[in-house]
């Protein structure tokens, strides 16, 4: 049977949950009593593979006071992976932390939870410890920190980009076929430098931003419609960012109905720009980032993998020549299945759509530029300026 390890790399600036909804599982974690609480109640008859991810404020606190020792490990803190009865029974889940002995100890409390919540899964804590994660086939990358007071953006990329490349390169010497996908902001800029220190395929690298982007999308157009976001069909391409990422009103559908034909102009530009600060406002709310919707944005990209789903997602890829670019990784339509990315679906945009790429690449790009005109000499051969 085939093994799928996830290894889920947190810091304070990902603050992320996940739920499978195939699974039925929900998760509720409270950062400020770390405790969580797991309902897997429609389980029993339709087990399938659960991925649960989830953040540890134990984690914050240690990034935060200590990042230089951070920097020389190139790691964070929780690693989650559940498996269920048809995929994996008796497999394993491993756990990763940088601070001594919470990987362990956290691993045990959750063990013990096995006979509750009906899981044989082998949960296994570690510090550090890559090897223990060898032969994994899914990776998700959240690794980095926040922008803090008197750091710069240049200081933020740089930093960012060293935990990000060393993540990459601890987990590929263990499990050399990996698909990675990545979460760190700058998403895109942190996709492309995934890309070119990994040496994987293009096609086993993918930023998840879109997929988030377009749920966010959908619910906005939820909210105006007063239907179900179940019943809408609604994508964001372009870059993962408040003045980048491009919602496709024009092409958004409820139940195979243009939302132009029910919305008007007015209502749609303002749930574009609703979309495009989705993030930002959430921030503003609870004073912090986003939880639940990103996770399961995450989860999402995981199991059509694993599962071998040939859904068709936005996320961030290696575009050279589709969309009118190359050399860079941008939110595009693409097929996923068991082996990364399988095709990028051209959507035909229109003149408008086409400009509103084309900035966004451009914007993208200037990110690339600030890393590679740092003084971080590791990173400088993976990135030339435009």
């Amino acid at each position: 049977m085939k093994k799928f390890l996830l290894i889920y790399l947190f810091s304070s600036a990902m603050f992320y949950q996940a739920f499978s909804q195939a699974a039925k599982l929900t998760a509720v974690f409270d950062p400020n009593n770390s405790t969580v609480k797991i309902n897997w109640s429609m389980v029993k008859s339709q087990v399938r593979t659960a991925y649960l991810l989830l953040r540890s404020s134990d984690g914050v606190t240690w990034t935060e006071a200590a990042k230089d020792k951070m920097l020389r490990n190139y790691t964070a803190d929780d690693v989650y992976f559940f498996n269920d009865r048809n995929y994996a029974s008796g497999k394993n889940f491993y756990r990763l932390d940088i601070k001594e002995g919470l990987a362990e100890g956290k691993a045990i409390d959750m063990m013990q939870t096995s006979t509750l919540l009906g899981f044989d899964t082998k949960v296994i804590g570690s510090t550090n410890d890559y090897a223990k994660t060898k032969g994994s086939n899914v990776v998700v990358i959240t690794s980095g920190i926040p922008r803090k007071p008197g750091m710069t953006r240049e200081d933020l990329i740089g930093i960012n980009a060293g935990i990000v490349k060393g993540v990459t390169q601890n987990i590929l010497q263990h499990s050399p076929d990996a698909i990675i996908i990545v979460i760190s902001n700058p998403m895109d800029t942190m996709t492309y430098l995934a890309l070119q220190s990994s040496g994987l395929p293009k096609e086993k690298v993918i930023g998840m931003g879109g997929i988030l982007d377009s749920s966010r999308f959908k619910y906005y157009l939820s909210t105006s419609i007063g239907c179900s976001a179940a019943d809408l069909q609604g994508v964001v391409i372009g870059g993962h960012g408040d003045t980048t990422m491009i919602p496709l009103t024009r092409l958004a559908t409820y139940n195979g109905t243009s939302v132009n034909n029910i919305l008007n102009d007015d209502q749609l530009k303002k749930i574009a720009s609703d979309t495009m600060v989705g993030g930002a406002t959430l921030t503003g709310l609870l004073g912090t980032s986003a939880w639940y919707a990103p996770g399961a944005a995450g989860a999402a990209l995981v199991e059509t993998i694993v599962r071998d789903e040939k859904k068709l997602m936005p996320c961030c890829v290696s575009l050279d020549g589709e969309y009118g670019q190359k050399d860079i990784c941008l939110g595009v339509p693409v097929v996923i299945g068991k082996n990364g990315w399988e095709k990028i679906i051209d959507f035909k945009l229109n003149d408008e759509e086409q400009a509103a790429f084309n900035k966004s690449a451009d914007a993208v790009r200037t990110m690339n530029n600030v890393l590679a005109s740092i003084a971080v000499s590791v990173f400088k051969k993976y990135f030339t300026s435009s």
